[in-house]
């Protein structure tokens, strides 16, 4: 029995959007419901569960980066943030609250459709039965690799889709350094400049979930000139 189709929610409000990206998104296989702003997604998001949120900044009353951290308090769900070309404040401050990724408008559906994707893969996958789980050790935090889990003292730390790609890739290159290029490389995303002060952006979030003091790392450590490290006790 296949897997079912993913299940997309899309917050816009711009009916046309809306409408040309559920048809577009329909015909390329995904489950698409719709919301035309942040009360009604709360509504919708009250009653279902979905893979991913496709949800726009700019929206009247509660933006998209509020909704985005209100969200973040109860829900794993991925986020993909539309923002408006050249707003970079508005996308460095969508990833802080909590977005996995963002796509400048205007776009080209196909690279929403690759984004998309992209997110969907970087979800952790159920581990094999019987597997021993390998479990690093950050302080009191805990990093279970087979599980992509996260908890501090038993208690759970919620990942977003990028932070648990982000804490593979490190776990995968223990105590060697990454370097920025390779992070964005390896989470499917176009390079330059703006992509790597985004990936800055998610380790500094990163940090605030693993480490005793954020502002001076132990664990995910900066090696200057080379990228970030991680090197567990």
């Amino acid at each position: 029995m296949s897997d079912p189709a993913p299940h997309l929610l899309i917050v816009d409000d711009d009916e046309r959007i809306r409408g040309l990206l559920r048809k577009f998104l329909a015909r390329n296989g995904f489950l698409v419901s719709v919301a035309r702003d942040a009360a009604h997604a709360r509504r919708v998001l009250a009653g279902l569960e979905f893979d991913l949120i496709v949800l726009d900044v700019m929206m009247p009353g509660e933006d998209g980066i509020a909704l985005t951290r209100a969200l973040r308090e109860a829900l794993e769900t991925p986020i993909l943030l539309l923002t408006a070309r050249g707003e970079t404040e508005d996308r460095i401050s969508g990833l802080e609250a909590g977005a996995d990724d963002y796509l400048p408008k205007p776009f080209e559906p196909k690279e929403l459709l690759l984004r998309i994707n992209a997110i969907l893969r970087r979800m952790p996958e159920a581990p094999p039965d019987g597997t021993a789980p390998k479990v690093l050790h950050l302080g009191p935090v805990r990093y279970d690799m087979e599980r992509s889990e996260l908890t501090q003292d038993g208690a759970p730390i919620r990942l977003t889709a990028t932070e648990v790609q982000l804490m593979r890739l490190f776990a995968q290159h223990l105590r060697q350094p990454v370097s920025r290029a390779q992070l964005v490389e390896d989470l499917g995303r176009d390079g330059g400049q703006a992509q790597e002060r985004a990936i800055d952006v998610q380790i500094t979030r990163l940090r605030r979930k693993i480490e005793p003091d954020p502002k001076q790392p132990r664990y995910l450590q900066t090696v200057r000139g080379e990228g970030y490290m991680l090197a567990p006790d």
